[in-house]
C-alpha cells in the first residue's frame, strides 16, 4: 500500500500517519515529491485494510501496490531513483560509463588500464579481484591484492571502483576498498548474498541472471532494498537464449521495461553482452538510444594479452572512438528532451 497526502499536509500530520502505521506493527517508507509526500507500507495485507488510514487528516487516499515486489516498485516510489555512489549520481539523465578490465592482472596492467579508462570520461573503474569462472582451471582473480591494486588506481585516477563481490565472507573485505559492490550473474539469486548486501552500507550493481526473467530480477533487487540498502542499480547484460554468435542476447527492451516498472537506474553492459567487441559500440549506442543511465564496457591495454574475456574487451583505441560516440548521442538525447 502507498498513502498519499495531500499537498498541503503538514508535517504533523505525516508524523501521526507514520506513528499509526508503525503501532500495528508494519513498516514504512517516505518517499518526498515535489508536491506531495508518499508513504509507502510494507507488512501484512490484512492488517493494512484494517487501519482506516484515509479517514485521517492530511492523507489524500491510500492505493494498494499490485506487484509483489514492493520497494522497487513505480507504483511504490513513482520518482526516479538517484544513486549516489561517493559523489557521481547514477540516474536523473547524466550518462554514467564503468569501463576497465574483467579482471585485475596485475598491478601495472591495472593502472595503465585506469589511465585509458579516465582519459576516455568515463567516472567508474570496473575491474574483478574476485572472478568467479565457469572452469576451476581458469584465472580465478587476485583477490584481496587485487583490490589493493583498485583502490591505489582509484588515489591516482580519482575514478569511482566497483568490483564484484561472489560471497557473503568477502563483503567486508571488498566494501573496504570498493566504492559500489556487484553482484554478479551467477548470484543474482544467491539470496544469502542479496540479504547481506542490503545490509551493507554500500551502492549495489545487481547483474540480471544468466537466464532471469525480468519479475525474478526485480524480486532479487527487492531482496536488497527489504533489508535497508536504497541504493541498488541494475545492469542488462544480456541472457542465454538458443543463439550461438554472440555470447548471450542483449535484451535491449529491459531498459525501457525497467523504466516503466521500477525506480531503480539501469545502465547496460554490451561488452558481456554480446561477448563480441565489435559489437560493443553499436550496442552501446543503442542502450543509450533506449534510455539506459548507463554503460558498463570492458577496456584493456592488450586485448589479445587478457587473461579473460579478451575477445569482449576494447583497446585503448576502440574505447575512446565508442565514448566519443556515446557521450554525443547522449548529449543530443539530453537536448531534445529539454
Amino acid at each position: 500500500m502507498v498513502i498519499i497526502m495531500n499537498s498541503d499536509a503538514k508535517s504533523e500530520e505525516i508524523k501521526a500517519v507514520v506513528e499509526r502505521v508503525h503501532s500495528v506493527g508494519l513498516k514504512t517508507h517516505i518517499v518526498e515529491g515535489e508536491k506531495k509526500t508518499i508513504i509507502g507500507v510494507i507488512g501484512d495485507k490484512s492488517i493494512m485494510a484494517r487501519l482506516t488510514i484515509d479517514a485521517m487528516s492530511g492523507v489524500d487516499k491510500s492505493v494498494e501496490v499490485s506487484s509483489s515486489y514492493k520497494l522497487v516498485s513505480r507504483e511504490f516510489h513513482p520518482m526516479d531513483s538517484i544513486v549516489d555512489v561517493a559523489g557521481v549520481k547514477i540516474g536523473g539523465g547524466n550518462l554514467i560509463v564503468m569501463a576497465g578490465p574483467c579482471a585485475v592482472e596485475s598491478r601495472e596492467q591495472l593502472f595503465e588500464a585506469a589511465d585509458i579508462v579516465k582519459a576516455g570520461g568515463a567516472q567508474f573503474l570496473r575491474g574483478g579481484a574476485y572472478k568467479p569462472r565457469t572452469s576451476p582451471y581458469a584465472f580465478q582473480g587476485l583477490e584481496t591484492e587485487g583490490l589493493k591494486y583498485l583502490a591505489e588506481a582509484r588515489e591516482r585516477t580519482g575514478l569511482k571502483i566497483v568490483t564484484e563481490v561472489t560471497e557473503v565472507q568477502a563483503i567486508e573485505t571488498v566494501a573496504k576498498y570498493a566504492d559500489m559492490l556487484q553482484i554478479g550473474a551467477r548470484n543474482m539469486q544467491n539470496f544469502g548474498l542479496l540479504r547481506e548486501v542490503g545490509r551493507s552500507n554500500k551502492p549495489v550493481l545487481l547483474k540480471r541472471g544468466l537466464a532471469a526473467t525480468i519479475n525474478e530480477w526485480l524480486h532479487a533487487a527487492e531482496y536488497i532494498l527489504s533489508e535497508g540498502n536504497q541504493n541498488v542499480v541494475l545492469c542488462e547484460r544480456g541472457i542465454r537464449t538458443y543463439e550461438e554468435y554472440t555470447r548471450n542476447t542483449l535484451d535491449l527492451s529491459a531498459v525501457g521495461i525497467i523504466n516503466h516498472l521500477s525506480h531503480l537506474p539501469i545502465i547496460v553492459d554490451p561488452s558481456h553482452g554480446t561477448g563480441k567487441w565489435r559489437q560493443v559500440k553499436p550496442m552501446a549506442m543503442a542502450a543509450v538510444a533506449a534510455g539506459a543511465d548507463g554503460l558498463m564496457i570492458e577496456v584493456h591495454p592488450n586485448p589479445e594479452k587478457a587473461l579473460s574475456d579478451g575477445t569482449q574487451s576494447l583497446c585503448p583505441e576502440n574505447y575512446y572512438k565508442t565514448m566519443n560516440s556515446v557521450f554525443k548521442l547522449a548529449e543530443f538525447i539530453k537536448t531534445e528532451n529539454l
